[in-house]
Protein backbone atom coordinates (compact mmCIF):
# COMPACT_ATOMS: atom_id res chain seq x y z
CA UNK A 1 0.00 0.00 0.00
CA UNK A 2 1.20 3.51 -0.75
CA UNK A 3 2.03 5.68 2.21
CA UNK A 4 -0.88 7.65 3.56
CA UNK A 5 0.77 10.93 2.66
CA UNK A 6 1.35 9.89 -0.94
CA UNK A 7 -2.14 8.42 -1.28
CA UNK A 8 -3.90 11.53 -0.06
CA UNK A 9 -1.61 14.41 -0.97
CA UNK A 10 -4.05 15.48 -3.67
CA UNK A 11 -6.79 15.97 -1.13
CA UNK A 12 -4.61 18.07 1.13
CA UNK A 13 -3.48 20.24 -1.78
CA UNK A 14 -7.00 20.90 -3.05
CA UNK A 15 -8.30 21.73 0.41
CA UNK A 16 -5.30 23.91 1.22
CA UNK A 17 -5.86 25.93 -1.95
CA UNK A 18 -9.49 26.49 -1.00
CA UNK A 19 -8.82 27.37 2.62
CA UNK A 20 -8.96 31.08 3.26
CA UNK A 21 -7.37 30.86 6.69
CA UNK A 22 -6.06 28.03 8.79
CA UNK A 23 -8.12 27.04 11.77
CA UNK A 24 -8.33 24.48 14.54
CA UNK A 25 -10.53 21.40 14.64
CA UNK A 26 -10.92 19.57 17.90
CA UNK A 27 -12.23 16.09 17.25
CA UNK A 28 -13.68 13.96 20.03
CA UNK A 29 -13.69 10.26 19.16
CA UNK A 30 -13.14 6.77 20.52
CA UNK A 31 -11.05 5.29 17.73
CA UNK A 32 -8.24 4.12 19.99
CA UNK A 33 -7.36 0.51 19.07
CA UNK A 34 -4.46 -0.23 16.72
CA UNK A 35 -6.45 -0.38 13.49
CA UNK A 36 -8.72 2.49 14.52
CA UNK A 37 -5.83 4.76 15.49
CA UNK A 38 -4.17 4.14 12.13
CA UNK A 39 -7.42 5.04 10.39
CA UNK A 40 -8.08 8.30 12.24
CA UNK A 41 -4.45 9.36 11.80
CA UNK A 42 -5.17 9.52 8.07
CA UNK A 43 -7.63 12.32 8.66
CA UNK A 44 -5.42 14.08 11.18
CA UNK A 45 -2.46 14.10 8.79
CA UNK A 46 -4.49 15.45 5.90
CA UNK A 47 -6.00 18.26 7.95
CA UNK A 48 -2.53 19.26 9.09
CA UNK A 49 -1.22 19.06 5.52
CA UNK A 50 -4.04 21.44 4.58
CA UNK A 51 -2.71 23.95 7.11
CA UNK A 52 -5.20 23.38 9.90
CA UNK A 53 -4.45 22.41 13.50
CA UNK A 54 -5.91 19.08 14.61
CA UNK A 55 -6.52 18.73 18.32
CA UNK A 56 -7.11 15.08 19.07
CA UNK A 57 -9.53 14.28 21.88
CA UNK A 58 -9.56 10.50 22.05
CA UNK A 59 -11.58 8.82 24.80
CA UNK A 60 -10.92 5.09 25.11
CA UNK A 61 -13.84 2.67 25.27
CA UNK A 62 -15.00 0.60 22.30
CA UNK A 63 -18.72 1.24 22.79
CA UNK A 64 -18.35 5.02 23.07
CA UNK A 65 -20.14 5.39 26.42
CA UNK A 66 -17.20 7.18 28.05
CA UNK A 67 -16.80 9.49 25.05
CA UNK A 68 -20.48 10.46 25.19
CA UNK A 69 -20.21 11.25 28.89
CA UNK A 70 -17.29 13.58 28.19
CA UNK A 71 -19.11 15.17 25.25
CA UNK A 72 -22.19 15.93 27.36
CA UNK A 73 -20.02 17.56 29.99
CA UNK A 74 -18.25 19.71 27.40
CA UNK A 75 -21.46 20.73 25.66
CA UNK A 76 -23.25 21.65 28.89
CA UNK A 77 -20.31 23.83 29.91
CA UNK A 78 -20.55 25.69 26.59
CA UNK A 79 -17.32 24.32 25.16
CA UNK A 80 -18.20 21.61 22.63
CA UNK A 81 -15.53 20.27 20.24
CA UNK A 82 -15.62 21.09 16.52
CA UNK A 83 -16.63 17.54 15.67
CA UNK A 84 -17.54 14.43 17.61
CA UNK A 85 -17.98 10.79 16.72
CA UNK A 86 -21.74 10.35 17.16
CA UNK A 87 -24.03 7.74 15.66
CA UNK A 88 -27.62 7.03 14.79
CA UNK A 89 -30.50 8.63 16.66
CA UNK A 90 -28.09 10.39 19.00
CA UNK A 91 -27.36 12.75 16.09
CA UNK A 92 -31.05 13.69 16.06
CA UNK A 93 -31.03 14.27 19.81
CA UNK A 94 -28.05 16.63 19.60
CA UNK A 95 -29.79 18.40 16.72
CA UNK A 96 -32.95 18.87 18.77
CA UNK A 97 -30.86 20.43 21.54
CA UNK A 98 -29.56 23.01 19.05
CA UNK A 99 -25.87 22.13 19.23
CA UNK A 100 -25.24 21.08 15.63
CA UNK A 101 -24.44 23.23 12.61
CA UNK A 102 -25.68 22.79 9.04
CA UNK A 103 -23.38 21.28 6.43
CA UNK A 104 -25.86 21.81 3.59
CA UNK A 105 -23.53 24.10 1.62
CA UNK A 106 -20.75 21.51 1.73
CA UNK A 107 -23.18 18.68 0.97
CA UNK A 108 -24.72 20.49 -2.00
CA UNK A 109 -21.34 21.38 -3.47
CA UNK A 110 -20.19 17.79 -3.00
CA UNK A 111 -23.43 16.26 -4.30
CA UNK A 112 -23.81 14.10 -1.19
CA UNK A 113 -27.44 13.18 -1.86
CA UNK A 114 -26.46 11.25 -4.97
CA UNK A 115 -23.26 9.79 -3.49
CA UNK A 116 -24.76 8.37 -0.30
CA UNK A 117 -27.31 5.55 0.00
CA UNK A 118 -30.55 6.92 1.43
CA UNK A 119 -30.21 4.75 4.54
CA UNK A 120 -26.91 6.55 5.21
CA UNK A 121 -27.87 10.11 4.28
CA UNK A 122 -31.03 9.97 6.41
CA UNK A 123 -28.94 9.29 9.51
CA UNK A 124 -26.67 12.26 8.72
CA UNK A 125 -29.54 14.77 8.67
CA UNK A 126 -31.55 16.58 11.30
CA UNK A 127 -34.80 18.22 10.20
CA UNK A 128 -33.79 17.64 6.57
CA UNK A 129 -30.38 19.30 6.90
CA UNK A 130 -26.97 17.64 6.92
CA UNK A 131 -25.34 18.03 10.34
CA UNK A 132 -22.92 15.09 10.18
CA UNK A 133 -20.69 13.39 7.64
CA UNK A 134 -20.38 9.60 7.32
CA UNK A 135 -16.94 8.06 7.53
CA UNK A 136 -17.85 4.46 6.76
CA UNK A 137 -20.36 1.65 6.97
CA UNK A 138 -19.69 -1.29 9.30
CA UNK A 139 -21.32 -4.68 9.09
CA UNK A 140 -21.84 -5.83 12.67
CA UNK A 141 -23.04 -9.42 12.15
CA UNK A 142 -19.65 -11.01 11.42
CA UNK A 143 -18.00 -14.15 12.74
CA UNK A 144 -14.20 -14.03 12.73
CA UNK A 145 -12.46 -17.40 12.88
CA UNK A 146 -8.94 -18.82 13.08
CA UNK A 147 -8.89 -21.75 10.59
CA UNK A 148 -5.88 -23.39 12.25
CA UNK A 149 -7.74 -23.58 15.55
CA UNK A 150 -10.62 -25.42 13.91
CA UNK A 151 -8.21 -27.68 12.05
CA UNK A 152 -6.48 -28.54 15.31
CA UNK A 153 -9.80 -29.46 16.92
CA UNK A 154 -10.98 -31.38 13.85
CA UNK A 155 -14.24 -29.41 13.47
CA UNK A 156 -15.78 -27.09 10.89
CA UNK A 157 -16.53 -23.40 11.33
CA UNK A 158 -20.19 -23.27 12.42
CA UNK A 159 -22.94 -21.88 10.21
CA UNK A 160 -25.71 -22.16 12.82
CA UNK A 161 -25.84 -21.31 16.51
CA UNK A 162 -26.59 -24.95 17.27
CA UNK A 163 -23.38 -25.96 15.51
CA UNK A 164 -21.44 -23.34 17.45
CA UNK A 165 -22.64 -24.84 20.72
CA UNK A 166 -21.83 -28.36 19.48
CA UNK A 167 -18.22 -27.61 18.47
CA UNK A 168 -17.45 -25.91 21.80
CA UNK A 169 -16.44 -29.05 23.75
CA UNK A 170 -14.15 -30.25 20.94
CA UNK A 171 -12.39 -26.90 20.76
CA UNK A 172 -11.96 -26.91 24.53
CA UNK A 173 -10.55 -30.45 24.38
CA UNK A 174 -7.93 -29.16 21.93
CA UNK A 175 -6.93 -26.45 24.41
CA UNK A 176 -8.68 -23.66 22.53
CA UNK A 177 -11.21 -21.14 23.88
CA UNK A 178 -14.23 -21.50 21.57
CA UNK A 179 -15.42 -17.89 21.65
CA UNK A 180 -13.32 -14.80 22.36
CA UNK A 181 -15.47 -12.30 24.21
CA UNK A 182 -15.17 -9.30 26.46
CA UNK A 183 -17.52 -9.01 29.40
CA UNK A 184 -18.77 -5.53 28.60
CA UNK A 185 -22.41 -4.57 28.06
CA UNK A 186 -22.00 -3.50 24.45
CA UNK A 187 -20.13 -6.70 23.56
CA UNK A 188 -22.85 -8.79 25.20
CA UNK A 189 -25.43 -6.85 23.17
CA UNK A 190 -23.47 -7.40 19.95
CA UNK A 191 -23.69 -11.16 20.37
CA UNK A 192 -27.30 -10.97 21.54
CA UNK A 193 -28.47 -9.00 18.50
CA UNK A 194 -26.65 -11.36 16.12
CA UNK A 195 -28.58 -14.29 17.59
CA UNK A 196 -31.80 -12.28 17.32
CA UNK A 197 -31.07 -11.41 13.68
CA UNK A 198 -30.91 -15.13 12.85
CA UNK A 199 -34.65 -15.21 13.60
CA UNK A 200 -35.24 -12.89 10.66
CA UNK A 201 -35.06 -9.21 9.78
CA UNK A 202 -38.78 -8.71 10.47
CA UNK A 203 -38.46 -10.10 13.99
CA UNK A 204 -35.36 -7.97 14.54
CA UNK A 205 -37.11 -4.78 13.42
CA UNK A 206 -40.19 -5.42 15.54
CA UNK A 207 -38.02 -5.94 18.61
CA UNK A 208 -35.30 -3.31 18.27
CA UNK A 209 -36.69 -0.65 15.93
CA UNK A 210 -40.44 -0.75 16.58
CA UNK A 211 -40.10 -2.02 20.17
CA UNK A 212 -43.19 -4.18 19.84
CA UNK A 213 -44.12 -5.38 23.30
CA UNK A 214 -45.44 -8.78 22.21
CA UNK A 215 -42.25 -9.44 20.24
CA UNK A 216 -39.95 -8.44 23.09
CA UNK A 217 -41.55 -10.88 25.52
CA UNK A 218 -42.70 -13.55 23.07
CA UNK A 219 -41.63 -17.15 22.48
CA UNK A 220 -39.10 -16.26 19.79
CA UNK A 221 -37.32 -13.82 22.12
CA UNK A 222 -37.26 -16.52 24.82
CA UNK A 223 -35.57 -18.79 22.25
CA UNK A 224 -33.04 -16.08 21.43
CA UNK A 225 -32.24 -15.49 25.08
CA UNK A 226 -31.89 -19.25 25.71
CA UNK A 227 -29.34 -19.56 22.90
CA UNK A 228 -27.58 -16.40 24.06
CA UNK A 229 -27.12 -17.80 27.57
CA UNK A 230 -25.49 -20.93 26.13
CA UNK A 231 -22.71 -18.73 24.74
CA UNK A 232 -21.40 -18.43 28.29
CA UNK A 233 -20.20 -22.02 28.07
CA UNK A 234 -17.99 -21.04 25.12
CA UNK A 235 -16.09 -18.15 26.71
CA UNK A 236 -13.29 -18.22 29.27
CA UNK A 237 -13.45 -17.28 32.93
CA UNK A 238 -11.25 -14.20 32.43
CA UNK A 239 -13.55 -12.41 29.97
CA UNK A 240 -14.92 -9.83 32.40
CA UNK A 241 -14.01 -6.29 31.36
CA UNK A 242 -11.87 -7.42 28.42
CA UNK A 243 -11.69 -4.90 25.58
CA UNK A 244 -12.93 -6.09 22.19
CA UNK A 245 -9.54 -5.70 20.48
CA UNK A 246 -7.92 -7.88 23.15
CA UNK A 247 -10.51 -10.54 22.35
CA UNK A 248 -9.68 -10.14 18.65
CA UNK A 249 -5.98 -10.69 19.42
CA UNK A 250 -6.94 -14.00 21.04
CA UNK A 251 -8.32 -15.16 17.69
CA UNK A 252 -5.30 -13.76 15.85
CA UNK A 253 -2.83 -15.73 18.00
CA UNK A 254 -4.92 -18.92 18.08
CA UNK A 255 -5.75 -18.77 21.76
CA UNK A 256 -9.42 -18.58 20.77
CA UNK A 257 -11.22 -19.99 17.74
CA UNK A 258 -13.72 -17.26 16.90
CA UNK A 259 -15.30 -13.93 17.80
CA UNK A 260 -18.67 -12.30 17.10
CA UNK A 261 -17.79 -8.70 16.30
CA UNK A 262 -18.29 -5.98 13.70
CA UNK A 263 -15.81 -5.55 10.88
CA UNK A 264 -13.70 -3.11 12.86
CA UNK A 265 -12.14 -6.35 14.08
CA UNK A 266 -10.63 -6.74 10.63
CA UNK A 267 -8.58 -3.62 11.26
CA UNK A 268 -6.80 -5.54 14.02
CA UNK A 269 -6.10 -8.48 11.71
CA UNK A 270 -4.80 -6.05 9.10
CA UNK A 271 -2.59 -4.24 11.64
CA UNK A 272 -1.18 -7.66 12.63
CA UNK A 273 -0.26 -8.38 9.01
CA UNK A 274 -2.83 -11.16 8.59
CA UNK A 275 -4.44 -12.15 5.28
CA UNK A 276 -8.15 -12.98 4.96
CA UNK A 277 -8.88 -16.47 3.69
CA UNK A 278 -5.48 -17.69 4.86
CA UNK A 279 -4.76 -16.48 8.39
CA UNK A 280 -8.37 -15.84 9.29
CA UNK A 281 -11.87 -16.35 7.94
CA UNK A 282 -14.69 -13.82 7.85
CA UNK A 283 -18.23 -15.17 7.50
CA UNK A 284 -21.65 -13.89 8.44
CA UNK A 285 -22.70 -14.67 12.00
CA UNK A 286 -24.60 -17.98 12.11
CA UNK A 287 -27.95 -17.86 10.36
CA UNK A 288 -27.51 -14.30 9.03
CA UNK A 289 -25.84 -14.84 5.65
CA UNK A 290 -28.36 -12.79 3.67
CA UNK A 291 -28.75 -10.05 6.28
CA UNK A 292 -26.73 -6.98 7.22
CA UNK A 293 -26.76 -5.18 10.57
CA UNK A 294 -25.24 -1.77 9.89
CA UNK A 295 -23.31 0.64 12.06
CA UNK A 296 -22.27 3.96 10.55
CA UNK A 297 -19.38 5.91 12.01
CA UNK A 298 -19.90 9.63 11.53
CA UNK A 299 -18.61 12.99 12.66
CA UNK A 300 -21.31 15.42 13.80
CA UNK A 301 -20.36 19.09 13.56
CA UNK A 302 -20.96 21.37 16.54
CA UNK A 303 -21.66 25.09 16.11
CA UNK A 304 -18.50 27.19 16.33
CA UNK A 305 -18.24 30.97 16.75
CA UNK A 306 -14.76 31.53 15.31
CA UNK A 307 -14.72 31.92 11.48
CA UNK A 308 -11.43 30.06 11.08
CA UNK A 309 -12.79 27.13 13.06
CA UNK A 310 -15.92 27.12 10.91
CA UNK A 311 -13.82 26.97 7.74
CA UNK A 312 -11.66 24.20 9.17
CA UNK A 313 -14.82 22.32 10.09
CA UNK A 314 -16.15 22.59 6.53
CA UNK A 315 -12.82 21.44 5.11
CA UNK A 316 -12.93 18.46 7.46
CA UNK A 317 -16.37 17.51 6.14
CA UNK A 318 -15.19 17.83 2.52
CA UNK A 319 -12.16 15.70 3.21
CA UNK A 320 -14.14 12.92 4.87
CA UNK A 321 -16.25 12.51 1.73
CA UNK A 322 -13.30 12.55 -0.67
CA UNK A 323 -13.02 9.15 -2.44
CA UNK A 324 -9.32 8.72 -1.71
CA UNK A 325 -9.85 9.37 2.00
CA UNK A 326 -12.84 7.03 2.10
CA UNK A 327 -10.65 4.36 0.53
CA UNK A 328 -7.60 4.81 2.74
CA UNK A 329 -9.52 5.22 5.99
CA UNK A 330 -11.64 2.11 5.40
CA UNK A 331 -8.68 0.00 4.36
CA UNK A 332 -7.25 0.73 7.80
CA UNK A 333 -10.54 0.51 9.71
CA UNK A 334 -11.85 -2.72 8.20
CA UNK A 335 -15.15 -1.17 7.12
CA UNK A 336 -16.50 -0.22 3.69
CA UNK A 337 -16.89 3.30 2.28
CA UNK A 338 -20.11 5.19 2.90
CA UNK A 339 -19.68 6.86 -0.49
CA UNK A 340 -21.16 4.96 -3.44
CA UNK A 341 -19.36 4.18 -6.70
CA UNK A 342 -15.95 3.52 -5.16
CA UNK A 343 -13.30 1.42 -6.90
CA UNK A 344 -13.39 -1.99 -5.19
CA UNK A 345 -9.95 -3.10 -6.41
CA UNK A 346 -7.91 -2.07 -3.32
CA UNK A 347 -10.28 -3.84 -0.91
CA UNK A 348 -9.89 -7.42 0.29
CA UNK A 349 -12.29 -10.35 0.06
CA UNK A 350 -13.98 -9.57 3.38
CA UNK A 351 -14.74 -6.03 2.23
CA UNK A 352 -16.07 -7.33 -1.09
CA UNK A 353 -18.35 -9.72 0.80
CA UNK A 354 -19.54 -6.82 2.94
CA UNK A 355 -20.21 -4.60 -0.07
CA UNK A 356 -22.16 -7.40 -1.77
CA UNK A 357 -24.14 -8.15 1.38
CA UNK A 358 -25.00 -4.47 1.83
CA UNK A 359 -26.39 -4.25 -1.71
CA UNK A 360 -28.27 -7.56 -1.56
CA UNK A 361 -29.75 -6.95 1.88
CA UNK A 362 -30.92 -3.48 0.83
CA UNK A 363 -32.72 -5.04 -2.13
CA UNK A 364 -34.24 -7.87 -0.06
CA UNK A 365 -35.30 -5.72 2.86
CA UNK A 366 -32.90 -7.40 5.29
CA UNK A 367 -30.69 -4.36 5.90
CA UNK A 368 -31.27 -3.37 9.53
CA UNK A 369 -29.72 -0.86 11.97
CA UNK A 370 -27.64 -2.17 14.85
CA UNK A 371 -29.28 -1.89 18.25
CA UNK A 372 -26.02 -2.68 20.04
CA UNK A 373 -24.22 0.16 18.29
CA UNK A 374 -26.72 2.96 18.59
CA UNK A 375 -28.29 2.88 15.14
CA UNK A 376 -31.71 1.33 15.83
CA UNK A 377 -32.94 3.27 18.82
CA UNK A 378 -32.19 6.03 21.31
CA UNK A 379 -29.41 5.78 23.85
CA UNK A 380 -32.06 5.54 26.60
CA UNK A 381 -33.70 2.44 25.13
CA UNK A 382 -30.34 0.98 24.23
CA UNK A 383 -29.16 1.40 27.80
CA UNK A 384 -32.25 -0.35 29.13
CA UNK A 385 -31.66 -3.29 26.79
CA UNK A 386 -27.99 -3.40 27.76
CA UNK A 387 -28.87 -3.67 31.45
CA UNK A 388 -31.31 -6.55 31.02
CA UNK A 389 -29.16 -8.47 28.55
CA UNK A 390 -25.96 -8.22 30.58
CA UNK A 391 -27.66 -8.98 33.90
CA UNK A 392 -29.31 -12.04 32.40
CA UNK A 393 -26.08 -13.21 30.75
CA UNK A 394 -24.26 -13.09 34.09
CA UNK A 395 -27.08 -14.29 36.35
CA UNK A 396 -27.33 -17.91 37.41
CA UNK A 397 -30.92 -17.71 38.63
CA UNK A 398 -32.80 -15.82 35.89
CA UNK A 399 -34.81 -17.77 33.34
CA UNK A 400 -35.10 -16.78 29.68
CA UNK A 401 -38.81 -16.19 30.23
CA UNK A 402 -38.12 -13.80 33.11
CA UNK A 403 -35.45 -12.04 31.05
CA UNK A 404 -37.85 -11.55 28.13
CA UNK A 405 -40.45 -10.09 30.46
CA UNK A 406 -37.88 -7.76 32.03
CA UNK A 407 -36.73 -6.74 28.55
CA UNK A 408 -40.22 -5.75 27.46
CA UNK A 409 -40.86 -3.87 30.70
CA UNK A 410 -37.51 -2.04 30.55
CA UNK A 411 -38.03 -0.90 26.95
CA UNK A 412 -41.62 0.23 27.62
CA UNK A 413 -40.46 2.27 30.60
CA UNK A 414 -37.97 4.26 28.51
CA UNK A 415 -40.20 5.06 25.53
Amino acid sequence: MKTLKTCLSGIALSVACATASAGEVEVLHYWTSGGEAAAVNVLKQEMEDAGHTWTDFAVAGGGGESAMTVLKSRAISGNPPSAAQIKGLDIQEWGELGFLTSLDDVATAGNWDSLLPEVVSDVMKYDGHYVAVPVNVHRVNWLWANPEAFKKAGVEIPTTWEQMIEVGPKLKAAGIIPLAHGGQAWQDATTFEAIALAEGADFYRKAFVEHDDATLKGETMVKVLTTFKKMRDLIDADSSGRDWNVATSMVINGQAAMQIMGDWAKGEFTAAGKTPGTDYVCVAAPGTADMFTFNIDSLAMFTQSDDSRVQAQKDLAKMVMDPKFQETFNLNKGSIPARQGMDRTPFDSCAHDSMDAFTVSAEKGTLVPSMAHGMATSSRVQGAIYDVVTNYFNASDMSAEDAADKLARAVKATL
